[in-house]
C-alpha cells in the first residue's frame, strides 16, 4: 500500500513545490499601485527640480542686473530653490524603490517639459499672437509628444517587482548576464576615455557617452539603495549588509564623475544640445542597464515591450523638438576688428584671424596654438614720423603724424 501510493503523493506534492519558487504574477493589482507611485513620484521630483533650478537661475539674473551687493547665497530665491531641489531630488530617489528601473529613468523628460513651459511663462518680451506660434510651434509640438510619450511608459511600462533585499542584490549582481553587460561596458567606457583624453577627440556624443556609462551605474545603484532602505524601513534590516554600503559608495563615485563629465560638456557645448542627446543616450544605456540587471522585461509580452518602446521613441522626438527650438547663446567676445583702422595690413589679408588671447590676456594674437606658424604675432604698429619739410630726396612714409599750429 505504502508503495502504491508514493506515486501519488509525489504527484500532489510536486505543484506545492512548484508554487514556492513560482514569480508574482505581473497582472496583480498591487505591484500596478507600485508603478503609479513610482511614476508619480518621479514626476513630481522632475517638476519640483525644475522649478528649482530656474529660481536659482531667476536670483543669478536678478543679482546681476542690480546694483546689490549681496552674494546670491545671501538671497532667500536662492535658498528656496535650494530647499526645493533637495525635496525634488529625494522624491526621484524614492520613487526607483517603488517602480522599476526602466520605467523611472525616461520620466526625466518632465523636466525638460516643465523647462519649456516656465520659459514660455516667465518669457519678458511681448510677441504678437503670430509672431509667438510662429516662434514657439516647436516647443509645443515636443512638449504635447513629450506628454504622450510618457503616457505610454506608465501604461505600459515593465511591471516586475522584487523586494530589494541584500540576498537578491547580490544574486542580481554575481548573474552571467550583469557580468557580461559590465565587460562589454567597462570596455567600451576605457576606449572612449582613451580617445577623450589623449587623442583629443571632444565630440558631444563621445562626453555624453561616457555620462552615459556613469550614469547607467549610478541609477542601478540608487535603486538598490533606494530599495533597501524601504525594506530596512517596513522592517526587515538590510543595512547590515556589505552589500549596501559597496552599491553606497559605487553611487556617490559614479554620480560625482558624471557630474564632472558633464561641467566639461557644457564648457565646450550649448546647453539645448547637452539636453537632448544626453536625455536620449542616458535614457537608452539606463533602460539596458535595468533590463540586464533587475531583469525588468522578463515575463512582459511583445506588444507591451513594442508600445514601451514607441513611448520611449516619441519622448525623444519630443525633447529633441523643445530643445531645437531654444535660441543659442552668442558668447561675448572683446574683440576689435582691425579692418576699421584704413590703410592698415591685417592678418586677415594672409588668411589667418586675429582673436584676443583669452587665456592670458586681452593682448592680440593666434588664439589657437598652431604648430605650422613660425613665430608667435605680435600686435602690429604704426611708424610715426614727424613730417620733415624740405627734405625732397627722401620718400615719404605711408603714414605720417601731422602737426598742426593754432593758426591753422
Amino acid at each position: 500500500m505504502e508503495g502504491g501510493n508514493s506515486p501519488n503523493l509525489q504527484l500532489q506534492q510536486l505543484p506545492l513545490a512548484t508554487a514556492a519558487v513560482s514569480v508574482q504574477p505581473h497582472t496583480d493589482s498591487f505591484s500596478y499601485k507600485e508603478n503609479l507611485i513610482g511614476a508619480l513620484l518621479a514626476i513630481f521630483g522632475h517638476l519640483v527640480i525644475s522649478i528649482a533650478l530656474n529660481l536659482q537661475k531667476y536670483s543669478h539674473i536678478r543679482l546681476a542686473g542690480s546694483k546689490d551687493p549681496r552674494a546670491y547665497f545671501r538671497t532667500k530665491t536662492w535658498w528656496c530653490g535650494l530647499f526645493l531641489l533637495v525635496l525634488g531630488e529625494l522624491g526621484v530617489f524614492s520613487s526607483y524603490a517603488f517602480a522599476p528601473l526602466s520605467l523611472i529613468v525616461p520620466l526625466s523628460a518632465v523636466s525638460v517639459i516643465a523647462s519649456a513651459i516656465i520659459g514660455i511663462i516667465f518669457i519678458k518680451e511681448k510677441w504678437k499672437p503670430k509672431d509667438f506660434l510662429r516662434r514657439y510651434v516647436l516647443s509645443f509640438v515636443g512638449c504635447g509628444l513629450a506628454i504622450v510619450g510618457t503616457y505610454l511608459l506608465i501604461t505600459f511600462g515593465p511591471n516586475s517587482h522584487e523586494k530589494m533585499t541584500g540576498e537578491n542584490i547580490t544574486r542580481h549582481l554575481v548573474s552571467w548576464p550583469f557580468l557580461l553587460y559590465m565587460l562589454v561596458e567597462i570596455i567600451i567606457f576605457c576606449l572612449l576615455l582613451y580617445f577623450y583624453k589623449e587623442k583629443n577627440a571632444n565630440y558631444i556624443v563621445v562626453i555624453l557617452l561616457l555620462v552615459a556609462l556613469l550614469g547607467s551605474m549610478t541609477v542601478v545603484t540608487v535603486k538598490a539603495v533606494a530599495g533597501m532602505i524601504v525594506v530596512s524601513i517596513q522592517g526587515n534590516l538590510q543595512l547590515d549588509y556589505p552589500i549596501f554600503y559597496i552599491m553606497l559608495v559605487c553611487m556617490i563615485a559614479t554620480a560625482t564623475f558624471q557630474a564632472t563629465f558633464l561641467a566639461q560638456a557644457s564648457q565646450l557645448y550649448d546647453s539645448s544640445q547637452i539636453a537632448s542627446i544626453g536625455y536620449i543616450l542616458s535614457t537608452t544605456v539606463a533602460i539596458t542597464a535595468g533590463a540586464t540587471f533587475y531583469l525588468d522585461f522578463t515575463g512582459e509580452d511583445v506588444l507591451h515591450i513594442c508600445m514601451f518602446a514607441l513611448g520611449c521613441l516619441i519622448a525623444f522626438l519630443g525633447v529633441f523638438l523643445i530643445t531645437r527650438n531654444r535660441k543659442k547663446s552668442v558668447p561675448f567676445e572683446p574683440y576689435i576688428s582691425m579692418d576699421a583702422m584704413p590703410g592698415m595690413l591685417n592678418m586677415h589679408d594672409k588668411g589667418i584671424a586675429v582673436q584676443p588671447d583669452l587665456k592670458a590676456s586681452f593682448s592680440y594674437g593666434a588664439l589657437e596654438n598652431n604648430d605650422s606658424m613660425p613665430e608667435i604675432y605680435t600686435p602690429a604698429t604704426l611708424p610715426i614720423v614727424q613730417e620733415q619739410h624740405g627734405s625732397k630726396g627722401v620718400s615719404a612714409p605711408p603714414y605720417r603724424v601731422l602737426e598742426h599750429s593754432k593758426k591753422e
